[in-house]
């Protein structure tokens, strides 16, 4: 708001004779002279650490000009130079003597309102000066004459003095209460000038008057009311005077155009002002009946456009339209504002001069602009709000149908999913019964094929032995004759050769009676007989069949082996794998791995060898995986400073809160009182209900109002009392109606189980449909699991990585418990910013790509996480319960009703029962195949396993990317500051725009931070007037007519508002939105 020279006091001064000055004196006593003088200005701390900083020679001059105006005149001074110059019984002729320096002393008046103490302010303004009263009343008679002069020529001076009767208003209208905040304006009555001393002629008031109005007096006097108000107290005493802000209003009918632009400068910061707005229009309406015009502000938009050559004032008159407009909190009001200037011309006029060439008057402009309320574009967006509304409310409800169909697309899937893979149970059970009587089969055929093979070999020794002994008998060496016992009998021929060939002959007959099966008998021997081929003995029994394999987990009725015993030291030169045997299974037993660093111990949960046969770990490879990654990086990520303290994975208990039963041994009033209520939610008499009952009929009675009966089956006290009633012979008419009930109640046969069957029948559809989707998401979740390559993979990462960490410390394992896998999350690298997870997000998405996607293969896990498969197999049970008590009520009594719905009911159950023995098969298989136990895991602790590790997962590659760009965008920025640094402007550019910064910073957080609650702020509309000119702020893209003051920023008031904010307390009328501004 400092567009125009405001500080024309000091100007002035430059031409007045200044006397000489005094010698500086030394800078001790310097300094506590300016502490002194300081004290005295009473100036907020930011100036006042702004006048610390000058140098000495400036100092010296502030102390000479406070000492010599404090010195010179004390305030009465002024009031009564004032005072002579408003006395109406001065000649003409002394009044000009008078008036020619009533210029001077008005300017030094001003200087001395602004530059003095506190104390010299408030003794100018105390009751016994009232040195207000004589400001306001002699810029009322400076203006007398211009006010005349509009009015009409010098002829019609009586009409103007008889039209104006009195001041306009009191302190006690201003502050009246109405209804219409907005249209708070008050009774106002012509304005009467100052010149109410009836004894003199008003001609020469006026006259002398037109004499004042030729100076510059009114300029200055507006600077003194500002300099007061510059004050606390002094902004008070103006605000609550009942005549001058309207004489501030009346000073715009100055010919100067500098007047005109300091006028309203301080009104544009009065309206600022909590209560100001309102007393600014007020003092515009007293104008309009002075000034006879026909509209508000219509002389104002006169001087707007033909004041085209002044780029001041027009910035002021524009920047005061502006703020009086657009500072209202009520939109209709600010609309009536606005059409008030539109009725005038300023839309037009704004359209033809938004392009000067005035940058300051173009911002003014363009922030009216921008927020104006365009009331046709409000309409109409209303309207296609209404539109969107309507359409966002059909898109929910088809949002809401296709949710619906999703859930039923997704439970059909589910039980598609169920039934595969109940039906690929079937087929594996049926393998596995194949698979059996194929090694059966095998093994016999392999025994066959070996008893056959030893028959082949006997049958070819038995014919080489009987070709030989032809061959011998043709020779005549031996002859053959036939036992009657069936044996052969061999004798060789005698003389047949020499001694030596019948020895030679012997032996070989020996020979070939210990290979043949043919019983043989040499003469002069041993008995070598052997009995015939047909009599042999039987072969040797074929070997045993090979042991079936060591029992897995998966077989709960066959113990598990015994632990492997202690395996020997490897030898020296050992491969990394040695393979252990324990029983016909093969353990590799895995060698301690080396690392360059220290690395964090991994803390899961680790599965003992004898544990992992027939499990997922024992189907991976995790030191092919080593062999894979980059070890070193993985090393340098997570070395160790120092060792952490290691987590306790002990899990905590839940207990199981217990409801507390209330028993009721007696029908008392409160109990009858709540049956009461029961019995009229049924609507139906006592004998009826009763007789429903009998009959099982649930269409007479709802299954909710049987279950809220279930609460009121009669006690054994009950019984015996009503039972004593009637035994009394009493009469049942005189039983109130629940009593009456409570006893036809008792006498129905087997009630208990009777009210137990219907609520059975009534809520049976309910359980199996509220059971099966349970039973079939455990189904399809176990399935998902078990069979996911992916998975496994994933696994074989992990238990790699771990082992490679663990390996130095505690050795290798060969599995881990599925728990470990949230502590993935809590083994953190070296620098705390990257987990165990999120590298091994990284690892696949850059060597197993493939397996990014790992959880589009784990279905349902989330919906078999909260599933209680015990409680659902309680349940499933406990229908099955039902089911026979039924089955036992009929073959009592032929019931239609129960015979009909066991035919109806029994398919349901016996699948609902199959598929609950499916489920814990499934379960059972898929928890044994992670190493787990169905008794401490459960699906509500098995699955959140993975449902945690997917979300955690799926996290860590989104930071993971993240991390990317930021690092990314790192890179580059250095880059770009490198290639900078080289330019030494460049650098000399970078240093000052950081010293900028910098300062800008330090301000906004002392413009936060300084919000003082206490009273002494004082310099508030110095600040608000000269704050305009430091701001530059840009208005915002002009839309539809912006919404309310949430759109109010306007380049100006948005350094007006704040400058408000830090320093007034008591009347700071900031916008909402400009809190943080600052």
């Amino acid at each position: 708001m400092g567009n125009i020279e405001s500080v024309d006091g000091q100007s002035e001064m430059k031409h007045h004779i200044m006397p000489l000055k005094v010698p500086m004196p030394d800078p001790t006593e310097l300094e506590e002279k300016f502490a002194i003088v300081l004290n005295s200005m009473n100036l907020p701390p930011d100036k006042a650490r702004l006048l610390r900083q000058y140098d000495n020679e400036k100092k010296w001059d502030l102390i000479c000009d406070q000492e010599r105006f404090q010195v010179k005149n004390p305030p009465h001074t002024y009031i009564q130079k004032l005072r002579g110059y408003l006395d109406p019984r001065v000649t003409r002729k002394k009044f000009r003597r008078r008036v020619q320096e009533s210029t001077k002393v008005l300017r030094e008046l001003e200087i001395s309102l602004r530059t003095n103490h506190i104390g010299w302010v408030r003794e100018f303004l105390n009751d016994e000066n009232r040195g207000l009263d004589i400001l306001v009343e002699y810029l009322s008679f400076a203006q007398c004459a211009v006010m005349f002069g509009f009015e009409g020529s010098e002829n019609g001076e009586e009409d103007f003095l008889d039209k104006s009767k009195s001041w306009s208003r009191s302190i006690e209208d201003l502050h009246r209460p109405t209804s219409q905040p907005f249209y708070n304006t008050l009774v106002r009555s012509a304005r009467q000038s100052v010149l109410r001393y009836g004894s003199v002629s008003s001609s020469r008031t006026i006259k002398n008057s037109r004499l004042v109005s030729q100076k510059d007096d009114v300029h200055v006097c507006i600077m003194c009311l500002r300099a007061i108000m510059n004050y606390q107290y002094g902004f008070n005493m103006v605000m609550s005077h009942a005549h001058a802000v309207n004489e501030i209003a009346l000073s715009l009918n100055n010919k100067n155009s500098r007047t005109k632009a300091l006028v309203l400068e301080l009104l544009a910061a009065v309206c600022l002002v909590r209560g100001g707005h309102e007393i600014i229009l007020s003092a515009f309406d007293n104008f309009k009946e002075v000034c006879k015009e026909k509209h508000r502000f219509e002389r104002l938009m006169d001087y707007f456009r033909s004041e085209e050559g002044n780029i001041d004032f027009m910035v002021a008159c524009m920047q005061f339209i502006n703020i009086v407009v657009h500072s209202v909190e009520d939109m209709n009001f600010r609309v009536h504002l606005q059409f008030e200037f539109t009725k005038l011309g300023l839309d037009d006029y704004l359209e033809k001069s938004k392009h000067t060439e005035s940058d300051k008057l173009s911002v003014q402009i363009q922030a009216y602009l921008d927020n104006v309320f365009d009331v046709g574009g409000l309409l109409e967006d209303a309207e296609t709000k209404n539109a969107a509304l309507e359409k966002v409310e059909e898109l929910e409800d088809h949002l809401s149908h296709v949710t619906e169909k999703l859930l039923e697309v997704e439970n059909e899937t589910m039980m598609k999913v169920a039934d595969l893979e109940k039906l690929l149970l079937h087929k594996d059970k049926e393998l596995q019964v194949i698979r059996e009587t194929y090694e059966s089969t095998s093994s016999q055929v392999n025994t066959l094929r070996k008893v056959i093979k030893e028959k082949d070999a006997a049958f070819q020794r038995h014919f080489n032995i009987e070709r030989r002994l032809l061959e011998l008998e043709q020779q005549g060496t031996i002859r053959l004759h036939k036992k009657p016992d069936g044996d052969i009998a061999i004798e060789p021929c005698v003389g047949g050769g020499s001694s030596n060939g019948g020895v030679v002959l012997q032996g070989e007959i020996g020979q070939l009676s210990l290979g043949s099966t043919v019983g043989l008998t040499v003469p002069g021997g041993p008995d070598t007989s052997l009995p015939p081929a047909s009599e042999a003995p039987p072969p040797p029994p074929p070997p045993p069949p090979p042991p079936p394999p060591l029992p897995s987990a998966s077989s709960p009725n066959i113990p598990a082996p015994p632990p492997p015993p202690p395996l020997a030291p490897p030898l020296p030169d050992a491969s990394p794998s040695v393979i252990l045997s324990v029983g016909l299974s093969a353990i590799r037993i895995k060698k301690p791995i080396k690392t360059k660093f220290r690395l964090p111990v991994f803390n899961w949960t680790a599965l003992k060898p004898n544990q992992i046969n027939g499990t997922v770990f024992n189907e991976i490879d995790d030191e092919r995986v080593l062999e894979e990654l980059e070890l070193e990086r993985f090393e340098e990520l997570f070395k160790t400073r120092a060792q952490g303290p290691i987590m306790d994975l002990s899990c905590t208990k839940s207990k199981v809160a217990q409801k507390a039963v209330n028993k009721v041994t007696i029908l008392d009033a409160n109990r009858s009182k709540n049956l009461a209520i029961t019995l009229r939610k049924a609507n139906k008499t006592s004998e009826e209900i009763c007789k429903a009952i009998e009959k099982f009929d649930l269409k007479a009675l709802p299954v909710d109002f049987v279950e809220c009966l279930m609460r009121f089956l009669p006690t054994e006290m009950e019984v015996k009392a009503l039972r004593q009633y009637e035994r009394e012979r009493r009469p049942l008419d005189q039983l109130a109606e629940e009593d009456r009930f409570m006893l036809l109640f008792s006498k129905i046969e087997r009630l208990t189980q009777r009210m137990n069957i219907i609520t059975f029948i009534g809520n049976f559809s309910d359980n199996v449909a509220m059971l099966t989707p349970q039973l079939n998401a455990i189904i399809a979740a176990s399935a998902s699991v078990k069979s996911s390559p992916k998975l496994k993979r994933m696994l074989e990462i992990i238990l790699a990585l771990g082992n490679y960490m663990n390996s130095s410390k505690r050795g290798c394992v060969y599995g881990f418990k599925l728990q470990s896998l949230d502590l993935l999350l809590d083994t953190k690298s070296t620098d705390r910013k990257m987990t165990l997870l999120h590298y091994i997000a990284l690892i696949v998405k850059e060597k197993y790509p493939e397996l990014a996607n790992f959880y589009n293969e784990l279905h349902f896990v989330d919906k078999a996480a909260a599933v209680s498969l015990e409680n659902v197999l309680l349940d499933v049970r406990e229908l099955g319960k039902g089911m026979d008590l039924i089955r036992r009520e009929c073959s009592l009594h032929d019931h239609s009703v129960l015979k009909g719905f066991l035919q109806a009911s029994d398919t349901q159950l016996d699948k609902l029962q199959r598929d609950a023995k499916t489920a814990e098969e499934a379960f059972n298989n898929v928890v044994n195949y992670f190493g787990e136990s169905a008794k401490t895991a459960p699906p509500s602790v098995f699955f959140p396993v993975f449902v945690r590790f997917l979300k955690a997962y799926k996290d860590a590659v989104e930071e993971n990317e993240l991390r990317k760009k930021q690092e990314q965008a790192m890179r580059e920025k250095l880059l770009a500051e490198e290639a900078k640094q080289q330019d030494p402007k460049v650098q000399a550019q970078k240093k000052r725009q950081q010293q900028h910064e910098l300062i800008a910073e330090l301000r906004k957080r002392q413009a936060k931070d300084h919000r003082p609650v206490y009273e002494g702020k004082d310099g508030t509309i110095e600040d608000i007037i000269t704050g305009g000119a430091d701001s530059s702020g840009s208005p915002r893209a002009a839309t539809r007519g912006g919404s309310g003051r949430s759109k109010w920023q306007m380049a100006v008031v948005v350094r007006t508002s704040a400058l408000l904010k830090c320093t007034l307390c008591y009347v700071v009328q900031t916008p909402p939105h400009l809190e943080d501004s600052t």
